[in-house]
């Protein structure tokens, strides 16, 4: 399996529309969350050092401290996600043609499937992370990459949104009840995702029309 991070950005495309179950949605988000990142970095870029945008200067610093590991993060995630993936598979692939044997296999989906569903749940939470020091940079940074904020934003919440759904189907296929405080938790990260994305959308409405 090649490195997503060191494919090119055809290749990473051409991989995502083969007919091969990974890289997948789960790599997928964990790439925009590293492209997410980038961009983040860029404004920063642009807002330290530059008088006019003094008071963007802390965001800056802040979100630079945040966004600079997941540039290498993401792609470590999306490499991560498509080995559980294929874990999972391969779980599932184990003979059961007697008691130990299907003890054995059964135990092996379940731990392929916890970390199946841990890979795309740490991509979220490190989306979430971005998201907010997203806010004050919109809020702060230079104005005239204030749209660079937004899509970063953007890219960051569906690196989020998509990581869920990938921890959430896996968490389907196990105990509900031992996962009920997970279940829980896929949904307030995926009500906060929206609730931070609207407070950068709107700031950086505001900004390009004031």
């Amino acid at each position: 399996m090649s490195d997503y991070g060191t494919m090119t950005l055809d290749d990473f495309r051409d991989a995502l529309a083969s007919d091969s179950p990974t890289p997948g949605g789960g790599s997928a988000s964990a790439i925009a969350l590293s492209q997410a990142a980038a961009l983040a970095i860029m404004v920063c870029e642009l807002t330290d050092g530059r008088e006019r945008w003094m008071d963007g200067w802390p965001a800056s610093e802040n979100t630079r401290s945040v966004a600079t590991p997941l540039l290498n993060l993401g792609h470590s995630l999306a490499m991560r996600d498509a080995l559980a993936f294929d874990a999972v598979m391969d779980a599932f692939r184990l003979p059961k043609t007697n008691e130990d044997e299907i003890t054995i296999r059964k135990n092996a989906i379940k731990e392929a499937t916890i970390q199946a569903y841990s890979v795309p749940m740490e991509t979220s939470l490190m989306s979430i992370t971005l998201l907010e020091s997203l806010i004050e940079l919109a809020r702060h940074g230079n104005g005239n990459a204030v749209t660079d904020v937004g899509v970063s934003s953007l890219l960051a919440s569906a690196a989020c949104k998509g990581g869920l759904f990938n921890a959430e189907i896996n968490l389907q296929s196990l105990d509900s009840n031992e996962f009920k405080e997970q279940n829980n938790e896929i949904t307030e990260l995926r009500e906060k995702c929206s609730n931070l994305s609207r407070q950068i959308m709107t700031i950086v409405h505001d900004r390009i029309h004031s």
